[in-house]
């Protein structure tokens, strides 16, 4: 496909953007700037050649630089060129990692991580990211949780430096008002701007700190001297940084994708990423994902391939190799402004106040945040998946088993709790249960529909409806099988309705044939109902 002129002026446009954005971010991960542009250039061309997105700018994200830099900082023990190479060994694993991941087509995985907590995650970490850029806007020192950062910069007020909250505070203006104006590269015109102001104020000699020089000279990497536990805690948490990072590029992939009518497919995207991380991580790169501030300008610049990817990749590489020394005068509080306004959209309270206004997962999402701003972004990551992964076990381990009635005389059997006009039959029960069965929860769901059944003496059938269960594993069979056991005992007949075939042949392997035979299994509750009533008729019992 030729190169068309829109994609090489939003490949020129995001060039613009991610020169500044990459050399702040590198700050947060407390790498040299060198590093971030290698993992742009890599992250733009593998995407490109490996991805499916037109839009998609897989490079380095204040997301995944905050990760980072909690994974080095916590070892502690370790020298400082080790801590680089930590950092590097780490992106090289997450890309592993996201391989493995795809090759074994677990795309699915992208949905581990479920949005509400990643909402909460993404705002509390907007809100570290943002705090710990004030220091370097005031040219002073403070660390430590968003609350400690806070009282650190209240209590160092007489020794904020004018100049650069004068510096941080233009830059900062200037990238919002710009931003208006899409067509604009706004950062890389307050970039230049910044640049042209080092000719005219001296901001060392007012004690304002600069970037410093951009080493772009190839490096082999480096293995880091660790133990064999430290390997695997290095390990342990560069799994859920892949994690984390994958659910955020997957989840601006789709919404570019359902925006313009486009087919993705997250293995593919995972083999994509994964093979850009490694790439990234072997040339001492940050790692890179799709952003949604950077994917977002490229759309919105015009472009239709993925060869605006490739065309920013190489601005990056002329604007560096050309403007480096430049951009090495770059006073740090215009850096600052640019990750601040970067995480303007992360900063937007509307998700979690929809959240709580649908009154779903509005706990779980607030949880994340304030796990991130509490604990720190590692730990907080930690706390963000395990939220997740609670939240569903919660949701699959509480199962409530619903009574259906008759919907007038429709054939539509719906829940009689809301829908009180549903007819009900004496003689026969029909129940639901509201989640698939399986080992964590079959016993308590068949165990409430057991009560509901013996609670009523007139019921002689009872008909359970499993069409959320596609399959069971042994112990729902077990259940299943000791259900129907309890109700034949008490003179009750259990018919099965829209079971699925793996089910199904589940049952019979279990020795339970006579329960999924004809006769007692039926595709659906109506059919299940009427053979209920012809063998209560049969048999001359009565209501």
């Amino acid at each position: 496909m030729a190169v068309q002129r829109s994609d090489v002026l939003a490949g020129l446009s995001v060039a613009g953007l991610l020169v500044p954005e990459a050399v702040a971010y590198s700050t947060i991960a407390g790498l040299p700037p060198q590093h971030a542009v290698f993992a742009a250039i890599v992250g733009l061309v593998v995407y490109a050649l490996l991805g499916r997105s037109s839009y998609a700018i897989t490079t380095a994200t204040s997301s995944s630089a905050a990760i980072l830099a909690a994974t080095v900082g916590s070892f502690q023990s370790v020298g400082g060129a080790d801590k680089q190479a930590i950092a590097f060994s780490a992106v090289v694993i997450a890309g592993v990692v996201f391989l493995v991941a795809g090759f074994a087509r677990l795309g699915s995985l992208s949905s581990f991580v479920s949005r509400p907590v990643l909402r909460g995650f993404a705002f509390g970490l907007a809100i570290t990211i943002v705090l710990k850029q004030i220091p370097s806007v005031l040219g002073i020192q403070a660390s430590g949780d968003p609350l400690s950062l806070v009282i650190g910069i209240a209590r160092q007020y007489s020794q904020w430096n004018g100049v650069g909250l004068i510096t941080g505070t233009v830059a900062l203006a200037a990238l919002l008002t710009l931003r208006r104006i899409p067509v604009l590269p706004g950062a890389f015109l307050v970039l230049a701007g910044g640049i042209a102001a080092t000719y005219l104020v001296d901001f060392p000699g007012h004690h304002v700190a600069i970037v410093g020089p951009i080493d772009v000279t190839p490096e082999l990497p480096v293995i880091p001297d660790l133990t064999g536990r430290e390997w695997s805690r290095l390990v342990q948490t560069s799994v859920p940084l892949a994690l984390i990072l994958f659910a955020e590029s997957w989840g601006t992939v789709r919404s570019l994708a359902l925006r313009h009518d486009q087919q993705v497919e997250a293995n593919r995207e995972l083999l994509a990423i994964g093979t850009a991380n490694l790439i990234s991580g072997l040339v001492r790169g940050m790692p890179v994902g799709a952003g949604f501030s950077a994917s977002s300008a490229n759309e919105a610049a015009g472009a239709v391939s993925r060869w605006a990817g490739v065309v920013a990749a190489i601005g990056v590489a002329i604007l560096i190799g050309v403007a480096g020394s430049q951009v090495a005068r770059l006073p740090e509080p215009i850096l600052a402004a640019v990750v601040i306004a970067a995480m303007t959209h992360a900063l937007d309270p509307q998700p979690l106040l929809r959240l709580w206004k649908m009154d779903r997962d509005q706990y779980v999402a607030c949880a994340a945040a304030l796990a991130v701003m509490v604990l720190g972004v590692l730990n907080g990551m930690l706390v963000a998946i395990a939220l997740s992964i609670a939240a569903t076990l919660r949701r699959l381990g509480s199962p409530q088993v619903a009574m259906l009635g008759e919907l007038g005389d429709s054939r539509d059997f719906v829940d009689v709790a809301r829908h009180p006009e549903a007819r009900l039959d004496e003689r026969i029960g029909i129940f639901r249960p509201t989640e698939p069965l399986f080992f964590f929860n079959a016993e308590a769901s068949l165990g409430q529909g057991q009560r509901l059944c013996l609670d009523k003496p007139t019921m002689r059938a009872v008909i359970l409806s499993l069409e959320d269960s596609s399959d069971m594993d042994s112990t729902a069979l077990d259940a299943l099988v000791e259900f129907e056991g309890v109700l034949r005992g008490k003179g009750k007949v259990l018919y099965l309705a829209r079971l699925k075939d793996d089910a199904r042949a589940g049952l019979v392997k279990a020795g339970a044939g006579d329960l999924a035979g004809p006769d007692r299994c039926f595709w659906s509750v109506w059919d299940a109902y009427e053979a209920a009533c012809s063998a209560l008729s049969s048999s001359g019992r009565s209501p």
